[in-house]
């Protein structure tokens, strides 16, 4: 995927008045935050964001041009109208190249596991991990498949290819994803246990 690039104005105005006459522009007010706790207030053309905005994470970079410049930031927060979705305020945070960073990245499961087709039920309780690396090093989503996964496997987050570069912080024993059997079949697996036990002796008499 080729990188996302917004173009960008510089803004003097403050306040939800100025906001209001953004808006009636056909742009978006936004801030970008840097690391050192600087905020630089621009503006955005409201088409062009949000048509390059979709299929856009936490953590993709994009690149934001302004008055000559370019920085490379996350999307870090969109404030949307609740009644008709409309951006409001975009909030940016600059990312530096030679910095490690911390980011929450997607984790994207395909594939239609082998336990399925046998009966089994598929769980995918964890959609995102943590880890730790320089801009160029993050990838924009982890691809799992789990189309060999039967019944009873699972897949963990140390199981992950992160690429090269990438520490995980997230902790390594939560499950990815898993197949499990299905409710009736546990409870007729229990039963078949249960029978297969010898029976206990009875204590002698006497």
């Amino acid at each position: 995927m080729s990188q996302v690039v917004f173009e960008a104005q510089g803004r003097t105005g403050a306040g939800s008045g100025d906001a209001r006459r953004v808006r009636r522009a056909g742009r978006i007010p936004a801030v970008i935050y840097g690391r050192s706790g600087s905020a630089v207030a621009i503006d955005l053309n409201a088409l062009e964001f949000t048509t390059g905005v979709k299929g856009i994470s936490g953590s993709t970079i994009v690149k934001v041009n302004l008055n000559g410049k370019t920085v490379d930031a996350f999307v870090k927060d969109t404030q949307r109208n609740i009644l008709n979705g409309q951006i409001l305020h975009v909030d940016f945070y600059e990312v530096e190249p030679d910095k490690l960073l911390r980011a929450r990245v997607p984790v994207h499961v395909a594939g239609n596991p082998v336990g399925v087709r046998n009966g089994g039920i598929f769980e995918s309780p964890l959609h995102e991990i943590e880890v730790e690396c320089l801009p160029a090093n993050l990838p924009e989503r982890i691809n799992v498949d789990v189309s060999a996964l039967d019944v009873n496997q699972s897949v963990h987050v140390r199981d992950l290819a992160l690429g090269d570069g990438v520490k995980l912080i997230s902790g390594g024993d939560q499950v990815v994803a898993l197949v499990k059997f299905a409710k009736a079949e546990e409870a007729a697996v229990a039963v078949e246990e249960a029978a297969a036990e010898p029976a206990a002796k009875e204590p002698p008499k006497g």
